[in-house]
């Protein structure tokens, strides 16, 4: 939820303590005040995040406009899939010394290994740079 205002995540933790209230051990008379107080902060809290994400959709809109006005077209796809809500980064490939690709994290992250390995874990060269 990253459309979400300061204000807004502000509210939703007086709401937890709110419900942490009515969960608490209360008397029925002040579980039923409680109960109606988080009930009011609940629909606040609902609303104000509602309000915060249709501001966060209109500024994707305005960003993608203006983006479509400047004919950046790169910006504008972003926005247009962030919009639809099918956004998300490719994994890019990951090919052993043979050319095939690796498929599963662990053995992915294992080839960046034995790359980085190899890469630093070289010999000095015989004639060193003059850097004067």
């Amino acid at each position: 939820m990253g459309w979400n205002s300061m204000e807004t995540l502000v509210k939703i933790q007086e709401r937890k303590n709110e419900k942490k209230i009515v969960n608490d051990g209360l008397t029925s008379a002040e579980k039923v005040k409680a109960h109606t107080e988080y009930t009011e902060e609940n629909k606040r809290v609902n609303r104000d995040i509602g309000d915060d994400k249709q501001n966060y959709v209109e500024d994707l809109e305005a960003t993608a406009g203006e983006s479509e006005r400047e004919e950046i077209i790169r910006q504008l796809s972003d926005m247009t899939r962030k919009l639809a809500g099918k956004y998300s980064k490719s994994e890019r490939l990951v090919k052993n010394k043979e050319g095939e690709s690796v498929t599963g994290i662990q053995e992915q992250r294992n080839m960046w290994i034995e790359h980085f390995e190899e890469l630093l874990n070289r010999p000095a060269p015989l004639n060193p740079l003059d850097t004067k």
